[in-house]
């Protein structure tokens, strides 16, 4: 990993995405998205996680993300992209409504047997491209990318309608699906 992707301060902001394989669609079911969203509340709880802004999209998440004192940013990402990865994964395969089931397995396997650091199936991409913000216009920037992104996908008209989003937070004032640490602009 180039130096330009690395957390150096740990305490700081840092803007994130972590992408699906392939892009696949995979988390554009309701069950799915609500592993994720599971997670990161169990990450925050037990983990020293805090989020100061999220999005679940189809095929990535956007998240700002600082870590608590004693804590490392790389050492959540780990854990959590390998427990929703195995999390997400078990859901697809016993998810007798899924449709899309043995294609998506297909491409995770696909993937995983491509990877040496993986047994069986790897869901995420290995980057997740950690982005320091260290000043208020790049976090003015990045909270604005990260709400609109429904809005430039098409599934709202407006970012504080999507659920799957810390936008609620931010453009009402009301709590959104997950507790998060409001960044000062």
């Amino acid at each position: 990993m180039s130096s330009r992707y690395k957390v150096y301060d740990d305490q700081l902001p840092h803007f994130i995405t972590s992408t699906v394989v392939g892009w696949v669609d995979a988390l554009s079911r309701e069950l799915y998205k609500q592993d994720i969203c599971d997670s990161l509340t169990y990450c925050q709880k037990e983990k020293g996680l805090l989020l100061h802004a999220w999005v679940i999209m189809n095929n990535h998440i956007h998240a700002i993300i600082s870590a608590a004192p004693g804590y490392k940013i790389h050492n959540f990402m780990r854990d959590f992209k390998k427990f929703t990865s195995k999390k997400v994964v078990g859901s697809i395969e016993n998810n007798i409504q899924e449709s899309r089931k043995q294609w998506m397995l297909n491409m995770f396997g696909y993937a995983g047997r491509n990877n040496n650091s993986n047994t069986e199936y790897q869901f995420w991409q290995q980057d997740y491209h950690p982005i320091a913000l260290d000043n208020e216009i790049k976090i003015r920037q990045r909270l604005h990318y990260l709400h609109e992104n429904p809005v430039r996908a098409g599934i709202v008209w407006e970012a504080k309608d999507y659920k799957y989003s810390s936008a609620t937070d931010y453009y009402t004032n009301k709590p959104g699906l997950l507790p998060i640490v409001k960044l000062n602009i």
